[in-house]
Protein backbone atom coordinates (compact mmCIF):
# COMPACT_ATOMS: atom_id res chain seq x y z
CA UNK A 1 0.00 0.00 0.00
CA UNK A 2 1.00 3.73 -0.27
CA UNK A 3 -0.17 6.62 1.80
CA UNK A 4 -2.51 7.33 -1.01
CA UNK A 5 -4.20 4.70 -0.49
CA UNK A 6 -7.09 4.03 2.78
CA UNK A 7 -6.89 0.83 4.70
CA UNK A 8 -10.29 -0.45 4.87
CA UNK A 9 -9.19 -2.66 7.69
CA UNK A 10 -6.41 -0.63 9.44
CA UNK A 11 -4.34 -2.14 12.09
CA UNK A 12 -6.92 -2.85 15.17
CA UNK A 13 -5.87 -5.75 17.31
CA UNK A 14 -8.57 -7.34 15.82
CA UNK A 15 -6.88 -7.26 12.20
CA UNK A 16 -4.15 -8.43 13.30
CA UNK A 17 -5.69 -11.16 15.75
CA UNK A 18 -6.16 -12.53 12.40
CA UNK A 19 -3.23 -11.48 10.71
CA UNK A 20 -0.99 -13.80 12.95
CA UNK A 21 -3.47 -16.60 12.43
CA UNK A 22 -1.84 -16.95 8.78
CA UNK A 23 0.55 -19.53 8.47
CA UNK A 24 2.82 -20.49 5.22
CA UNK A 25 0.30 -23.94 5.06
CA UNK A 26 -3.04 -21.80 5.27
CA UNK A 27 -1.86 -19.16 3.23
CA UNK A 28 0.91 -19.72 0.83
CA UNK A 29 0.36 -23.77 -0.47
CA UNK A 30 0.32 -22.94 -3.78
CA UNK A 31 3.76 -21.16 -2.74
CA UNK A 32 5.79 -24.13 -1.25
CA UNK A 33 6.37 -26.49 -4.29
CA UNK A 34 7.88 -23.90 -6.06
CA UNK A 35 10.58 -22.65 -3.42
CA UNK A 36 14.48 -24.09 -3.03
CA UNK A 37 15.77 -23.15 0.22
CA UNK A 38 18.85 -20.88 -1.35
CA UNK A 39 15.75 -18.56 -2.96
CA UNK A 40 15.88 -14.60 -2.10
CA UNK A 41 12.03 -14.04 -1.30
CA UNK A 42 10.08 -10.76 -0.92
CA UNK A 43 6.95 -10.63 0.67
CA UNK A 44 5.15 -7.30 0.46
CA UNK A 45 2.31 -6.11 3.00
CA UNK A 46 3.49 -8.76 5.45
CA UNK A 47 1.85 -7.26 8.27
CA UNK A 48 3.15 -8.98 11.36
CA UNK A 49 5.60 -10.88 10.09
CA UNK A 50 4.33 -14.32 10.68
CA UNK A 51 4.06 -15.91 6.84
CA UNK A 52 7.00 -14.01 6.32
CA UNK A 53 9.39 -15.68 8.70
CA UNK A 54 7.82 -19.16 7.58
CA UNK A 55 8.79 -18.75 4.05
CA UNK A 56 11.90 -18.10 6.05
CA UNK A 57 11.91 -21.12 7.48
CA UNK A 58 11.69 -23.25 3.70
CA UNK A 59 14.18 -21.06 2.17
CA UNK A 60 17.09 -21.64 5.06
CA UNK A 61 19.80 -20.90 3.11
CA UNK A 62 18.44 -18.05 1.14
CA UNK A 63 16.83 -14.68 2.25
CA UNK A 64 13.46 -13.32 3.03
CA UNK A 65 12.50 -9.59 3.15
CA UNK A 66 9.26 -8.34 4.64
CA UNK A 67 7.87 -4.88 4.07
CA UNK A 68 4.72 -3.18 5.39
CA UNK A 69 3.32 0.60 5.17
CA UNK A 70 2.98 0.82 8.97
CA UNK A 71 5.65 1.18 11.05
CA UNK A 72 3.90 0.32 14.04
CA UNK A 73 3.08 -3.48 12.38
CA UNK A 74 6.81 -3.90 11.53
CA UNK A 75 7.53 -3.44 14.80
CA UNK A 76 5.69 -6.16 16.08
CA UNK A 77 7.10 -7.97 13.17
CA UNK A 78 10.22 -7.49 14.40
CA UNK A 79 9.51 -8.42 18.00
CA UNK A 80 8.14 -12.12 16.33
CA UNK A 81 11.18 -12.43 14.32
CA UNK A 82 13.48 -12.26 17.33
CA UNK A 83 10.62 -14.70 19.09
CA UNK A 84 11.27 -17.10 16.63
CA UNK A 85 14.78 -16.65 16.59
CA UNK A 86 14.81 -17.32 12.56
CA UNK A 87 17.42 -14.94 11.57
CA UNK A 88 17.68 -14.59 7.50
CA UNK A 89 14.53 -12.35 7.32
CA UNK A 90 14.32 -8.90 7.92
CA UNK A 91 11.22 -6.15 8.12
CA UNK A 92 11.19 -2.84 6.83
CA UNK A 93 8.51 -0.39 6.22
CA UNK A 94 8.26 -0.32 2.58
CA UNK A 95 5.68 1.30 -0.01
CA UNK A 96 4.66 -1.17 -2.67
CA UNK A 97 3.83 1.73 -5.71
CA UNK A 98 7.79 2.49 -4.90
CA UNK A 99 10.36 -0.27 -3.90
CA UNK A 100 13.06 0.59 -2.38
CA UNK A 101 15.16 -2.26 -4.23
CA UNK A 102 17.10 -2.60 -6.96
CA UNK A 103 16.25 -4.38 -10.61
CA UNK A 104 16.08 -8.23 -10.55
CA UNK A 105 16.92 -8.03 -6.92
CA UNK A 106 14.55 -11.16 -5.45
CA UNK A 107 13.82 -14.92 -6.81
CA UNK A 108 10.01 -14.49 -5.69
CA UNK A 109 7.97 -11.56 -4.76
CA UNK A 110 5.13 -12.77 -2.43
CA UNK A 111 1.66 -10.90 -1.86
CA UNK A 112 -1.08 -11.79 0.30
CA UNK A 113 -4.04 -9.99 0.55
CA UNK A 114 -2.46 -6.90 -0.72
CA UNK A 115 -4.02 -5.69 -4.10
CA UNK A 116 -7.75 -5.96 -3.09
CA UNK A 117 -6.74 -2.89 -0.83
CA UNK A 118 -4.92 -0.70 -3.57
CA UNK A 119 -6.35 1.62 -5.94
CA UNK A 120 -3.28 0.76 -8.42
CA UNK A 121 -2.81 -2.91 -8.38
CA UNK A 122 -1.76 -2.87 -11.79
CA UNK A 123 1.05 -0.36 -10.98
CA UNK A 124 1.80 -2.28 -7.74
CA UNK A 125 2.47 -5.84 -9.99
CA UNK A 126 4.70 -3.40 -12.27
CA UNK A 127 6.79 -2.56 -9.48
CA UNK A 128 6.94 -6.28 -8.15
CA UNK A 129 7.93 -7.37 -11.70
CA UNK A 130 10.41 -5.18 -11.79
CA UNK A 131 12.66 -6.26 -8.89
CA UNK A 132 12.26 -9.69 -9.67
CA UNK A 133 15.09 -11.68 -11.97
CA UNK A 134 14.85 -13.15 -14.99
CA UNK A 135 12.17 -15.98 -14.97
CA UNK A 136 11.41 -14.91 -11.57
CA UNK A 137 8.20 -15.86 -9.65
CA UNK A 138 5.40 -14.07 -8.56
CA UNK A 139 3.10 -15.42 -6.14
CA UNK A 140 -0.57 -13.88 -5.12
CA UNK A 141 -3.28 -14.74 -3.39
CA UNK A 142 -6.51 -12.55 -2.93
CA UNK A 143 -9.95 -13.17 -1.28
CA UNK A 144 -13.53 -12.66 -3.55
CA UNK A 145 -15.94 -10.89 -0.87
CA UNK A 146 -18.24 -11.14 -3.45
CA UNK A 147 -18.33 -15.12 -3.85
CA UNK A 148 -18.24 -15.67 0.31
CA UNK A 149 -21.00 -17.77 1.56
CA UNK A 150 -22.47 -18.44 5.05
CA UNK A 151 -25.27 -20.43 6.71
CA UNK A 152 -27.68 -20.24 8.09
CA UNK A 153 -29.03 -17.07 5.89
CA UNK A 154 -28.66 -13.99 7.58
CA UNK A 155 -30.64 -10.34 6.21
CA UNK A 156 -27.76 -8.58 8.97
CA UNK A 157 -24.89 -10.53 7.58
CA UNK A 158 -25.97 -9.59 4.20
CA UNK A 159 -26.12 -6.01 5.13
CA UNK A 160 -22.25 -6.23 6.48
CA UNK A 161 -21.86 -7.22 3.37
CA UNK A 162 -23.06 -4.13 1.45
CA UNK A 163 -21.45 -2.11 3.80
CA UNK A 164 -17.87 -3.76 3.30
CA UNK A 165 -18.95 -3.62 -0.23
CA UNK A 166 -19.67 0.07 -0.53
CA UNK A 167 -16.79 1.27 1.96
CA UNK A 168 -13.75 -0.25 -0.91
CA UNK A 169 -15.69 1.73 -3.26
CA UNK A 170 -15.36 4.69 -1.56
CA UNK A 171 -11.81 3.65 -0.85
CA UNK A 172 -11.34 3.04 -4.92
CA UNK A 173 -10.58 -0.73 -4.31
CA UNK A 174 -12.42 -3.79 -5.19
CA UNK A 175 -13.33 -6.29 -2.35
CA UNK A 176 -14.19 -8.78 -5.15
CA UNK A 177 -9.98 -8.76 -6.24
CA UNK A 178 -9.84 -12.49 -6.80
CA UNK A 179 -11.53 -12.52 -9.57
CA UNK A 180 -9.89 -9.75 -11.25
CA UNK A 181 -6.35 -10.85 -9.90
CA UNK A 182 -4.96 -13.22 -13.15
CA UNK A 183 -6.09 -9.84 -15.47
CA UNK A 184 -4.09 -7.67 -13.35
CA UNK A 185 -1.37 -9.44 -13.51
CA UNK A 186 -1.36 -10.30 -16.81
CA UNK A 187 -1.47 -6.38 -17.75
CA UNK A 188 1.48 -5.73 -15.44
CA UNK A 189 3.75 -7.74 -18.09
CA UNK A 190 3.54 -11.92 -16.74
CA UNK A 191 3.37 -14.32 -18.44
CA UNK A 192 2.90 -18.12 -18.06
CA UNK A 193 0.05 -17.82 -15.83
CA UNK A 194 -1.43 -20.73 -13.06
CA UNK A 195 -4.92 -19.87 -11.57
CA UNK A 196 -6.63 -21.62 -8.77
CA UNK A 197 -8.55 -20.98 -5.88
CA UNK A 198 -8.41 -22.21 -2.69
CA UNK A 199 -11.03 -21.63 0.64
CA UNK A 200 -11.03 -21.09 4.42
CA UNK A 201 -13.88 -22.99 5.91
CA UNK A 202 -15.22 -22.23 9.41
CA UNK A 203 -17.48 -24.03 10.76
CA UNK A 204 -16.03 -26.36 13.69
CA UNK A 205 -17.20 -24.69 17.02
CA UNK A 206 -13.92 -23.31 18.14
CA UNK A 207 -13.20 -21.91 14.61
CA UNK A 208 -16.63 -20.38 14.83
CA UNK A 209 -16.09 -18.37 18.21
CA UNK A 210 -12.84 -17.93 16.76
CA UNK A 211 -13.70 -15.97 13.51
CA UNK A 212 -17.52 -14.73 15.04
CA UNK A 213 -15.77 -13.17 17.74
CA UNK A 214 -12.87 -11.67 15.40
CA UNK A 215 -15.59 -9.58 12.91
CA UNK A 216 -17.84 -8.69 16.26
CA UNK A 217 -15.06 -7.11 17.24
CA UNK A 218 -14.20 -5.69 13.92
CA UNK A 219 -17.55 -3.99 13.18
CA UNK A 220 -17.47 -2.41 16.54
CA UNK A 221 -14.03 -1.19 16.78
CA UNK A 222 -11.48 -1.02 13.82
CA UNK A 223 -11.33 1.01 10.84
CA UNK A 224 -14.31 -0.75 9.05
CA UNK A 225 -16.59 0.96 11.98
CA UNK A 226 -14.98 4.19 11.66
CA UNK A 227 -14.84 4.82 8.12
CA UNK A 228 -18.49 3.55 7.48
CA UNK A 229 -19.94 5.73 9.81
CA UNK A 230 -17.55 8.75 8.54
CA UNK A 231 -18.96 7.52 4.71
CA UNK A 232 -22.90 7.59 6.22
CA UNK A 233 -22.88 4.68 5.40
CA UNK A 234 -24.47 2.92 8.22
CA UNK A 235 -24.91 4.19 12.20
CA UNK A 236 -23.57 2.62 15.49
CA UNK A 237 -27.16 0.91 16.02
CA UNK A 238 -26.96 -1.43 12.97
CA UNK A 239 -23.33 -1.78 13.64
CA UNK A 240 -24.18 -2.76 16.98
CA UNK A 241 -26.56 -5.28 15.30
CA UNK A 242 -24.27 -6.79 12.56
CA UNK A 243 -22.10 -7.53 15.95
CA UNK A 244 -24.43 -9.52 17.51
CA UNK A 245 -25.47 -11.52 14.70
CA UNK A 246 -21.43 -12.42 14.09
CA UNK A 247 -21.70 -13.48 17.72
CA UNK A 248 -25.07 -15.58 17.44
CA UNK A 249 -23.50 -17.13 14.10
CA UNK A 250 -20.68 -18.28 16.21
CA UNK A 251 -23.02 -19.63 18.72
CA UNK A 252 -25.30 -22.04 16.11
CA UNK A 253 -24.34 -25.36 15.24
CA UNK A 254 -25.34 -25.25 11.93
CA UNK A 255 -23.04 -22.05 11.74
CA UNK A 256 -20.47 -22.35 8.17
CA UNK A 257 -18.79 -19.55 6.51
CA UNK A 258 -16.55 -20.19 3.51
CA UNK A 259 -13.99 -17.65 2.19
CA UNK A 260 -12.94 -18.46 -1.16
CA UNK A 261 -9.39 -16.82 -2.15
CA UNK A 262 -7.71 -17.08 -5.89
CA UNK A 263 -3.65 -17.84 -5.96
CA UNK A 264 -2.05 -17.16 -9.04
CA UNK A 265 1.83 -17.93 -10.10
CA UNK A 266 3.31 -16.18 -12.83
CA UNK A 267 6.75 -15.57 -14.46
CA UNK A 268 8.91 -12.22 -15.05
Amino acid sequence: MSNQDRYSHGHHESVLRSHRWRTVQNSAAFLLPHLTPDMDVLDVGCGPGNITIDLARVVSLGRVTGIDLSPDVIEIARETQLESEVTNVNFDVGDVYGLTFSDNSFDVVYAHQVLQHLSNPVVALTEMRRVLRDDGLLAVRDSDYGAFTWSPDSPILDRWMEIYQALTRKNHMDANAGRHLHAWVRRAGFTSLEVATSNWTFYRPEERVWWGQLWADRVRESEFARQSLEYGLTSQQELAAIAGAFLSWAEDEDGFFNLVNTDVLARR
